[in-house]
C-alpha cells in the first residue's frame, strides 16, 4: 500500500499548482460540478491498495482512521461501509490496484475510489435506474452509495474508471449540548432576587468536606459548624413527592438530580432542588460535588427551562398560555436517550407523582421496552421488556389510557412497578399515525393519586412528544442499522483470517464483550451424540473470569435448541443469587460479614458480574447445531432488541467460521496421521554403521507428501533401505507411497534382489491404472563388514544420485541413473556395488533439496556436492544437520517441495 500526505488547504507534495491527489494517488480533479471544489478543500489523504484481497480490510482501516483524525466520527461507519464495496469491485472483481481519495470539507467529506480497468461496465441500466437484486454481487457498492450517501456519481476517463461519494456531517450547535431559542420574559422562570448556588462536597464516608457562603447563607450553618458531618444529618428526605430513593443510594450514583429538604439552623425545612455529580481526585477517591437551589428556582440547574409551577402561565396579553408548551416547545437533547429521560422527568413533575417511565414498543407492537425511568431502580427496569396486553379489559392493554387507584388491590396489573411501593399510577399510549410506539406513565406511592383528568392531560402531553420520539427513534435505529453493518463487516473479515479452532472462539467471544454484553461464554458440540462442553469464557473484567467459569461449571449447559433467535437463559442469574445467599448466610455464621475471607468476596463479586440477563442463541452450521454462544448483563441489566439481533447476525457468521475451523483441524490431523503412516516408527540400530535421518513436510500441514524413507532389517546381518519420491501430493500419492514402502519391506525379505523388488514394484504401480504415479527410488541392501567398512548394492530409478563422501574430501556419485517407477512396463534394471570404507559418508537425499529454488538460481547436484564436501569428519546427524541448513539458507521463502535427508557412515576405528 501507497500511503498519502494530509496536507492543510489541499496542496500536494508536488506543489500548490499540482492538481494531483497527493503521494500514491495518482488521480485528477474531475471537471464536474458536483464535486467538492478544490477551492473549500481543508485536508486530503491518498493511498493505493494492490489487487489482493487484504488490500480491502486495509482500505476500510486508512478510511476509518483519516476520518476519525478529521473529527468526523459521526460519518465514519458509512464511510468505511462504501469504501469497502468499491475497493472490493477494484481489487477482487475488476483485479485491478485501488487508488483511494480522502478530501474534507467544511460540512463533510468526498471519497474517491478508482480502479485501472475503465472498460468494466457499471452495473445500471437508465431510464428507469435498476441496480438488480440486492442478493447479487454486481453493483452492490453502488446500490449503498445511492442509500447512504449525500451525493455520489462515476466518472471514466481514457485509464481510470472512478467512483466518488459526499456524505454530510450532521449539524450540531457549537459549544453546547443542549440550546434553546430566547423566551419572551415573561416565560422566562420566577427567582426571588439573587439566585443563591450552594455548592457542597461529600467524600466517599457521606461526610461534609466543602461548604460554601451561597450554602451558609441558604441554610444558616457556618462552615466550621458543617464540615466533617454526614449529610443526612442536615438533609430531610423525601421533602417533595417524587424521590423513593435515600441521600445514602444518590450520592453513590454517578449523577443525579431531584427535589428534596435541608433542615436549616432555625429548624425550619428549606426545599431544594439538587443536581449531584459524582467525580474521583488525583489520588481515585471518589467524592460528590452537589450544587442546591431553592426549589422554585430549579431552572438554574434543571435544563430544559420550565414552568415554576404546573399552573398555566399567564401571558403579557391576559391569555392562558398552554400548560404543555414549555413542557413540548423545549429544544429536545441531540441523543434519544436524553430526550426520553427529559421527558419522564417532566411529566414525574406535570402530575407531581413520585415516579415515572416511558416504554418504546418493538417493531410488531407486541412488547414494549423499558427506556427511561425516574424514581424507579433504573438499573433494574432499563431495557426490560413487557407485553403491550398484560390482560384482559381497558386496563390491561397499553393501547388504551389507563388509571389505576390502587395496585395493592390489582397484583400484576403493571409488572413495571412491581415491589417498587407504588400505589397508584396513570399510563397513556404514544401513537403515531394510529400505530402504537409506546407507553408514558406517571405513579404515585399512595393511593387514589389519579383520575380520568390527570390522564387527559397526560395523553395530551403524550400526543405532543409521540412524533418527536419516533423521529428521535427511527434516527438512532438508522445510526445503529449502519454502525452495525460496519461491525458485521469488520467481524467477517476477522473470523475468515483464521483457520485455528481456538483463534476462532477467542475471537467470536472478544468482538461480543464488552461490544455487546458485558461476559461472553462460548460452548461447542463435538458430535450429536455429545454434550455441550464450556470452551471459552470471557469477561469486560479480566479479574472475574475464572470465577465466571466455576460459576458456569456448576450449571448444566443450555439445551442446544437449533431454533434461531436469542432465548432467555434463567440459571446462570439463578445459581449467581443462590451463590451470593448461601456466602453472605456463611459469613455470618463466622461472625466476620465482612472480612471473613478473600473467597466469599470473590463470590459475591462474580454473583454480582452475572446477575443480569443471560441470553442464548445457537450455533449452527450446515444444519447442525455445533454450539450455543451465551452473552451476559450484570445487576438486573436487559438486552436492547437490537443488540440482540446483531448478535443474531454474528452467531450466524461465527458458526461458520467455528465449523471451518472444525473441518480444517480434522483434515489436518487425518492428514498428519496418514503421513506418520507412510513413514517407519523409529530408525533400526545398524551395527558399526551411523545412521541419520531428517525429513522435512511442505506446506501446513493438510497435504500429504509424496516423499518417504525407510531403513528396516532383512536377515542374515543385512539391512534394506530406501528413499522416494511420488509424483504430486494428496491421496493418490499417499496411496502409491503405502504401496511402495510396505512392498519394499515385503519382496525384500523374501529374498529378491534389489532389480527384482523394483521390477515387482513397478509392475504393482502399473496395475493401479489411472490412479498411478510415477515413482523416483533409490533402493539399496547394507552389510556391516567384520574390518569396519560396509559393502552396498544400490538401484537408483530415477533419483537424484547418492553422493559418496570419502576422507580425503572427494565426493562421487554412488551409483549410475536408471528409469523411473511407474512409466514403463518392461524395465532392465540392474545393482551396483559400493564399499564404505571407516570414515566414508553415503548422503541420499529427494529432490526437495537439490531443486531448492530462490529467483532464477537452483541449489543442483553441484552445489549440494560443495556443501558435503565440508563436511568431511562429522558424524552421520552432523552431516545430515549441516546439508539442511544450506538448503535453508539458500533462499528465503519457506520451501514449496518435500524433503528427505538420509545419511549413513562407517566411524573410523577408535584410536589406542
Amino acid at each position: 500500500m501507497t500511503t498519502g500526505v494530509h496536507l492543510p488547504g489541499g496542496q500536494s507534495p508536488e506543489g500548490p499548482d499540482d492538481d494531483g491527489a497527493g503521494a500514491g494517488a495518482g488521480l485528477q480533479e474531475p471537471h464536474n460540478e458536483t464535486r467538492t471544489r478544490s477551492s473549500v478543500i481543508t485536508a486530503r489523504a491518498a493511498a493505493t491498495f494492490e489487487p489482493v484481497g487484504r488490500s480491502v480490510a486495509t482500505a476500510r482501516s486508512f478510511v476509518r482512521d483519516t476520518l476519525q483524525g478529521w473529527g468526523l466520527a459521526d460519518i465514519a461507519d458509512d464511510a468505511v461501509v462504501l469504501t469497502s464495496e468499491l475497493v472490493t469491485n477494484a481489487v477482487v472483481h475488476a483485479g485491478t490496484s485501488a487508488e483511494v481519495l480522502c478530501l474534507r470539507a467544511p460540512d463533510g467529506v468526498r471519497v474517491e475510489v478508482a480502479d485501472r480497468y475503465p472498460e468494466r461496465e457499471v452495473p445500471v441500466q437508465h431510464a428507469p435506474v435498476d441496480m438488480g437484486s440486492p442478493d447479487s454481487e454486481g453493483g452492490r457498492g453502488l446500490q449503498l452509495c445511492a442509500a447512504l450517501a449525500t451525493r455520489w456519481g462515476v466518472e471514466y476517463s481514457p485509464t481510470h474508471k472512478q467512483v466518488w461519494f459526499q456524505l454530510t456531517s450532521p449539524e450540531r450547535p457549537v459549544g453546547a449540548r443542549t440550546a434553546g431559542p430566547p423566551l419572551p420574559v415573561n416565560l422566562l422562570p420566577l427567582a426571588d432576587g439573587r439566585v443563591r448556588v450552594a455548592v457542597v462536597q461529600i467524600d466517599r464516608t457521606g461526610a461534609l468536606t466543602a461548604w460554601n457562603e451561597d450554602a451558609e447563607e441558604l441554610f444558616g450553618y457556618p462552615e466550621e459548624q458543617v464540615i466533617g458531618k454526614p449529610l443526612t444529618d442536615f438533609a430531610a428526605w423525601p421533602h417533595t413527592p417524587g424521590t423513593s430513593t435515600g441521600v445514602a443510594d444518590a450520592l453513590r450514583l454517578s449523577r443525579w438530580e431531584g427535589s428534596y429538604g435541608i433542615r436549616s439552623a432555625s429548624g425550619r425545612v428549606v426545599p431544594v432542588y439538587a443536581s449531584h455529580l459524582r467525580v474521583r481526585d488525583a489520588d481515585g477517591d471518589p467524592s460528590t460535588v452537589c450544587l442546591l437551589v431553592r426549589d422554585h428556582e430549579r431552572a438554574v440547574l434543571q435544563t430544559p427551562l420550565r414552568q415554576p409551577s404546573s399552573d398555566p402561565a399567564v401571558a403579557s396579553d391576559g391569555r392562558t398560555a398552554d400548560p404543555f408548551e414549555v413542557f413540548i416547545g423545549s429544544p429536545a437533547p441531540d441523543d434519544l436517550d436524553g430526550l426520553l429521560q427529559r421527558t419522564v422527568e417532566r411529566a414525574r413533575d406535570m402530575l407531581d407523582g413520585d415516579a415515572a417511565f416511558l416504554l418504546l414498543a418493538t417493531d410488531d407492537e407486541t412488547e414494549l421496552e423499558v427506556r427511561a425511568s425516574t424514581g424507579l431502580p433504573s438499573a433494574r427496569q432499563r431495557f426490560a421488556r413487557v407485553p403491550v396486553e398484560a390482560g384482559h379489559g381497558r386496563f390491561g392493554t397499553a393501547r388504551m389510557p389507563a388509571v389505576h387507584e390502587d395496585l395493592s388491590v390489582v397484583h400484576g396489573a403493571v409488572p413495571l412497578l412491581d415491589g417498587t411501593g407504588m400505589r397508584s399510577v396513570v399510563t397513556v399510549p404514544l401513537k403515531v399515525e394510529g400505530r402504537l410506539t409506546g407507553s408514558l406513565g406517571v405513579a404515585a406511592e399512595s393511593p387514589a393519586r389519579y383520575s380520568n383528568e390527570e390522564a387527559l392531560r397526560l395523553q395530551f402531553a403524550a400526543d405532543r412528544i409521540a412524533l418527536a420520539v419516533e423521529s428521535a427513534r427511527l434516527g438512532e435505529l438508522e445510526r445503529l442499522r449502519r454502525g452495525s453493518l460496519s461491525f458485521l463487516v469488520e467481524a467477517s473479515d476477522l473470523l475468515a483470517g483464521t483457520l485455528d479452532r481456538d483463534q476462532t472462539l477467542a475471537l467470536m467471544a472478544q468482538m461480543t464483550v464488552p461490544t455487546l454484553a458485558t461476559w461472553c461464554a462460548v460452548y461447542t458440540i463435538a458430535d450429536q451424540s455429545s454434550e455441550p462442553y464450556l470452551s471459552y469464557v470471557l469477561h469486560e473484567d479480566e479479574e472475574r473470569i475464572d470465577g465466571l467459569k466455576e460459576l458456569l461449571a456448576t450449571i448444566d449447559p443450555p439445551d442446544p435448541v437449533p431454533t434461531p433467535g436469542a432465548r432467555i437463559w434463567a440459571a446462570p442469574a439463578e445459581q449467581a443469587h443462590q451463590a451470593a445467599l448461601r456466602t453472605s448466610l456463611r459469613s455470618i455464621d463466622l461472625g466476620e460479614p465482612a472480612t471473613v475471607s478473600s473467597g466469599i468476596a470473590t463470590t459475591l463479586h462474580t454473583a454480582s458480574a452475572v446477575g443480569g440477563e443471560t441470553v442464548v442463541l445457537p450455533l449452527v452450521a450446515r444444519n447442525r447445531v455445533i454450539g450455543m454462544l451465551t452473552l451476559g448483563k450484570p445487576s438486573d441489566d436487559h438486552f436492547r432488541q437490537e443488540i440482540l439481533e446483531l448478535a443474531e447476525d454474528l452467531s450466524r457468521r461465527a458458526a461458520l467460521a467455528l465449523d471451518n475451523a472444525r473441518l480444517y483441524s480434522e483434515r489436518t490431523a487425518i492428514s498428519q496421521s496418514l503421513q506418520r503412516s507412510l513413514l517407519p516408527p523409529e530408525l533400526p540400530d545398524v551395527p558399526g554403521v551411523e545412521v541419520e535421518v531428517i525429513y522435512r513436510a511442505a506446506g501446513e500441514g493438510n497435504e500429504v507428501g509424496g516423499d518417504f524413507y525407510d531403513i528396516f532389517p532383512i536377515s542374515d546381518g543385512a539391512y534394506g533401505f530406501a528413499i522416494g519420491d511420488v509424483c504430486g501430493t494428496g491421496p493418490e500419492a499417499a496411496a502409491v507411497t503405502g504401496l511402495a514402502r510396505h512392498a519394499l519391506r515385503l519382496l525384500a525379505r523374501e529374498g529378491f534382489g534389489g532389480p527384482a523388488v523394483l521390477e515387482r514394484l513397478n509392475a504393482a504401480i502399473l496395475d493401479e491404472g489411472a490412479r498411478s504415479r510415477f515413482l523416483t527410488l533409490l533402493y539399496g541392501e547394507l552389510w556391516p563388514q567384520a574390518d569396519g567398512g560396509a559393502l552396498l548394492k544400490v538401484v537408483c530409478a530415477g533419483h537424484p544420485l547418492p553422493l559418496r563422501l570419502r576422507q580425503d574430501g572427494t565426493v562421487s556419485p554412488a551409483a549410475e541413473p536408471q528409469p523411473l517407477l511407474g512409466v514403463m512396463e518392461d524395465l532392465d534394471l540392474y545393482e551396483q556395488t559400493v564399499t564404505l570404507d571407516p570414515g566414508d559418508v553415503l548422503l541420499c537425499v529427494t529432490d526437495g533439496v537439490t531443486e531448492r529454488r530462490e529467483g532464477t538460481r537452483m541449489l543442483g547436484d553441484d552445489g549440494l556436492a560443495d556443501v558435503l564436501t565440508t563436511c568431511t569428519g562429522l558424524t552421520a546427524g552432523a552431516v545430515a544437520a549441516r546439508i539442511l541448513r544450506a538448503v535453508e539458507r539458500f533462499a528465503s521463502d519457506a520451501p514449496s517441495d518435500d524433503m528427505a535427508i538420509l545419511t549413513m557412515r562407517v566411524p573410523e576405528p577408535p584410536q589406542d
